[in-house]
């Protein structure tokens, strides 16, 4: 039961962080070698989140190749990390 609450605490103060975020941009670290920055528009309890004006930064064997797009839905199961207010990596 320690585990379970633990987790569950995580999980609400997680989520209230992500919560706080909606309307602004934020970096997105993702497992693949791709990092995203967007403005924040919306999420669920899985962590899927629609983002608005995005920019994908992605690691490939040529270099770096940078995308713009108008609005994606991101599968929560593939984040790493997020950075409230970050612009991305250094370009």
């Amino acid at each position: 039961k320690i585990i379970s609450c633990t987790f569950n605490f995580f999980q609400f103060l997680f989520t209230e962080l992500v919560d706080k975020c909606i309307g602004s941009r934020i970096h997105i670290v993702m497992k693949s070698d791709k990092e995203i920055v967007g403005t924040l528009l919306g999420f669920d309890d899985f962590v899927n989140m629609v983002l608005e004006d995005v920019t994908e930064f992605e690691i490939t064997p040529e270099g770096r190749r940078i995308t713009k797009l108008d609005q994606i839905l991101l599968n929560g199961n593939n984040i790493t990390m997020l950075v409230p207010g970050g612009e991305g990596p250094e370009v």
